[in-house]
């Protein structure tokens, strides 16, 4: 049944419902594709700001470098000594920072203690190949290490010579 209105005799017909325009699968996509984006960027600040633990190792510094295909990082290994006689353990550790890593090229060799931070998820390698990533470091009784002047290579230095018997002391009679 129609309605009639006041004015008029005339039937009204309900107002067309508005649909919202369909969404196509493009915008569909491209609009997940910025959201995961975006999730993403924040999760990874967040594990870079917050860090699962931190602490100093010690142990003598033995390897590092910077390398890698895409993302160059800093990258070392110091050798954690138990006791004498005793394979060492390896920690391997990331350097975010250029001037720390300056630093540490120079004391390859050296007894150095590490703090470090431990950032664990980073969903790239971008940022370091390990989860430990050392921000300061003191090298433990310091010493220059031993170089040879330049252009002479060191020799050994050759054995003294065997010791003469001692003459006995004179007699008195």
């Amino acid at each position: 049944m129609a309605e009639t209105t006041a004015a008029g005799s005339q039937p009204t017909t309900p107002a067309p419902s508005l649909k919202p325009p369909r969404r196509s699968f493009k915008s569909f996509f491209w609009g997940s594709l910025v959201g995961a984006l975006i999730l993403i960027g924040l999760y990874t600040m967040f594990m870079l700001w917050w860090s699962y633990s931190e602490g100093e190792r010690a142990g003598v510094l033995q390897k590092f470098s910077r390398r890698g295909w895409i993302c160059k990082t800093y990258e070392g290994e110091v050798a954690q000594y138990v006791v004498g006689g005793v394979a060492p353990q390896i920690w391997y550790f990331s350097v975010r920072d250029a001037a720390v890593a300056e630093q540490l090229h120079k004391t390859v060799g050296q007894q150095v203690r590490m703090h470090y931070e431990e950032h664990r998820g980073l969903p790239t390698t971008c940022f370091g190949e390990t989860d430990y990533f050392v921000d300061r470091f003191e090298i433990i009784g310091a010493t220059e290490p031993v170089r040879p002047p330049s252009g002479r290579s060191v020799e050994p230095a050759a054995a003294p010579a065997p010791a003469q018997p001692a003459a006995p002391p004179p007699t008195q009679p």
